[in-house]
């Protein structure tokens, strides 16, 4: 299995976050309907799912690029504090103290060549820290234009208020015409996102590339049909995330919601992350459109191994998840996660 560096360009907000599990949800749907896209069709492509995954797709994080350098930006670990930073001080006062502020850095970066050799020697910042190595000189000219609304995140999630208007009077109401708000999440101006995608030998990247062009121009996700979820694919390049960690590894770092493989791994810090899955296209208008809820490590878990050799003969850990709907039962939920090798003390 190759891997490749997928760049995105936002061009509206997100009313989905965009997660690896649901993106691969998304191809799949194309693969449904057009099977020319990967030159099969996807039960085919989902014969051997369970073993030998046809594709795992990343979540979608920050990057930065200026004059041939790539700053890639990564969620912090979800490990205690105490595994990333030097938490030591003169008294327990200080100590809290200091925890407030790292608990606020919740971004791990990595500059240029910047490898994840231990977490104890790299960059974490927040959101604040972030969004002054993004802005440039231009984008000082738009920070002018939101006067006194001061941003300081290049990622802001905000509620939108939304009305339904009842025809028959012209105005809001009760039950299914009161007001209701959405959540989005909208990037600074010149934000691009970086997600990575592992292929197998039977597709092709520049497939990969054309289902998320194809993405980005209907629109992901919730409410794209009112214009959320849309993005262009400015780039792509092949990659080894081998290379952005250690040489001598003893975990995995994971991109994308995953559910870990039984008995491979000794030790697990992770968020948990629970997938109440919902159909779309026709079978959102089917008698059960709800998916059974999964329970997931969310990305930015780490999984520590002993078995480390067998692992890394693969890009990818985790398992191929079925057997959760009973409106479609061939259903399938990506489990698998991309993953960086780092090496941790514990």
């Amino acid at each position: 299995m190759k891997t490749y560096e997928i760049i995105l360009k936002p061009l509206s907000g997100f009313g989905t976050p965009l997660k690896g599990d649901t993106l691969f949800g998304h191809i799949c749907w194309q693969a449904a309907y057009d099977s020319s896209l990967f030159d099969a069709p996807l039960d085919t492509l989902l014969s051997g799912y369970a073993s030998s995954p046809f594709l795992v797709i990343s979540s979608a994080y920050p990057v930065h690029r200026d004059n041939g350098r790539t700053t890639r930006v990564f969620k912090r670990p979800d490990m205690p504090l105490s595994y990333l930073f030097d938490l030591k001080g003169p008294n327990k006062k200080e100590i809290i103290k200091e925890r407030k502020i790292l608990k606020a850095k919740r971004w791990m970066v990595l500059s240029g060549a910047d490898r994840i050799e231990t977490f104890e020697n790299v960059c974490f910042e927040s959101d604040q820290d972030l969004f002054k190595r993004f802005m440039d000189v231009s984008d000082q000219h738009l920070q002018k234009e939101y006067g006194k609304k001061v941003v300081t995140a290049v990622t802001k999630k905000f509620t939108q208020p939304h009305n339904t208007i009842n025809r028959l009077t012209g105005t809001t109401g009760e039950g299914g015409f009161a007001p209701f708000t959405v959540e989005q999440e909208a990037f600074f101006p010149n934000v691009e996102l970086s997600i990575f995608a592992g292929i197998s030998k039977n597709i092709q990247i520049e497939q990969v590339r054309k289902a998320l062009s194809r993405m980005g121009t209907t629109g992901f996700g919730k409410d794209a049909s009112t214009g959320l979820g849309k993005f262009s694919v400015t780039d792509v390049s092949e990659i080894s995330l081998a290379k952005l960690g250690s040489e001598k590894p003893n975990a995995c770092y994971t991109l994308s919601p995953s559910v870990p493989e039984k008995e491979a791994f000794r030790q697990i810090y992770f968020a948990p992350f629970t997938r109440f899955g919902r159909h779309g296209d026709t079978l959102a208008k089917s008698a059960n459109p709800f998916k059974n809820p999964v329970i997931m490590a969310d990305e930015g878990a780490v999984l520590v191994s002993e078995r480390m050799n067998e692992i890394l003969e693969h890009p990818y850990i985790g398992t191929g998840i079925s057997n959760i709907s009973k409106a479609e039962p061939k259903t399938v939920m990506q489990g698998y996660s991309l993953y960086i090798p780092v090496k941790v003390e514990v």
